[in-house]
């Protein structure tokens, strides 16, 4: 069996620079990324960071300063949007409101001149394929926001695309609606084999939605990774940050080797793997998430820390404590502190494997 990836979108070098008058912006700054055939692809990151400009170079909005765009192994920069294989879903739907459900979807298909038989066979497998086949005849006024956003779906997967672009799409709609078409979304991607490439700056949908993200910020790209590596092995600080909740503590370090220790200016010690590049005595950050820490009661002593505020969560607690002029936040299952409050003093526990010298 061949499990050789089929590359489905290479963005290579690309720079987008917008001029206005004497001025210009770099909306996007020497991208590079990959993006495999039956892939869910998320761009991640805080608005205005370049990841809809990206989005709209791919389906030919915009033009590229600099750089190239392949799809399927084809160069794509000098094709119109029209004859380009791709489709796109807008945040706010787009739906043409004269037409109803049957006829928006039909659109593409229209356009592109197929015969009567096969738009209806096809409409109605894809009103199929997200259950809205007994809404056919209803305009969009007469939809939800969640049926619209089905409808808007559809209509773009109607023409069979090789690639699926969607420009934030769910978040016009609240925050239950949203989780539920969160999961509606990646079993239709799985089902239709198609690229989808997702835009958001919605931490959770890019962590729980996508098989690889891409962090964005200021028109660069941060880091590239599955899921688990961007929340576990961020590349720097802007990562760590922006994706979930991080602890970054200042240490120093104590001493060099495959596991050397470094010096929290906590007071605690820790033997962690120090990157070639660092010298004994040099400045360094730490990374660890919350929920890694762990915490224990204690007498009022020279290594113990008072906790300055807990925050009941429901199944959780949010603890944050004051070590030598450093703020740490702690995650834990309210079973395991149940029993804490604002004043205890506790001693706190950096399990190695969870901590890391980040850039």
């Amino acid at each position: 069996m061949n499990d050789k990836k089929i590359n489905s979108i290479e963005v290579t070098n690309v720079t987008k620079i917008y001029h206005s008058g004497a001025s210009s912006t770099k909306a996007l700054k020497n991208a590079n990324l990959t993006i495999y055939d039956n892939e869910f692809f998320t761009l991640l990151g805080p608005s205005g960071c370049g990841k809809t400009t990206l989005l709209r170079l791919i389906a030919g909005f915009e033009d590229i300063t600099e750089g190239t765009i392949k799809l399927f192994n084809e160069e794509i920069v000098t094709l119109p949007p029209n004859k380009r294989p791709i489709n796109t879903v807008f945040q706010h739907y787009a739906l043409f409101p004269h037409l109803n459900v049957f006829e928006n979807v039909a659109f593409g298909l229209r356009r592109l001149n197929k015969e009567n038989n096969l738009i209806e066979k096809r409409t109605m497998e894809v009103l199929d394929l997200i259950q809205m086949q007994e809404y056919a005849t209803r305009k969009p006024n007469q939809l939800s926001g969640g049926q619209q956003q089905r409808v808007a779906l559809a209509r773009a997967l109607a023409p069979e695309p090789k690639v699926l672009l969607l420009d934030e799409p769910l978040s016009a709609l609240d925050l239950k609606l949203r989780q539920a078409m969160r999961v509606e979304l990646k079993t239709l991607q799985r089902e239709t084999g198609i690229t989808f490439v997702f835009v958001t700056h919605d931490q959770e949908e890019a962590l729980t939605m996508s098989d690889r993200i891409a962090v964005i910020n200021e028109g660069e790209i941060q880091q590239i990774g599955k899921p688990e590596e961007i929340y576990e092995s961020p590349n720097n600080k802007f990562v760590a940050n922006f994706i979930g909740e991080a602890n970054l503590l200042s240490a120093v370090c104590n001493s060099l080797g495959e596991n050397g220790t470094c010096k929290l200016n906590t007071g605690h010690e820790l033997r962690l793997s120090i990157p070639s590049h660092i010298q004994k005595g040099d400045e360094l950050t730490i990374f660890i998430r919350p929920e890694r820490i762990k915490i224990s009661k204690s007498s009022a002593d020279e290594s113990s820390v008072s906790i300055s505020e807990f925050t009941y969560l429901g199944n959780a607690a949010s603890i944050q404590m004051h070590a030598n002029n450093q703020v740490i936040h702690a995650s834990l299952p309210i079973e395991d502190v149940k029993n804490f409050k604002e004043g205890d003093f506790v001693n706190i526990q950096f399990p190695k494997d969870s901590a890391q010298v980040i850039n």
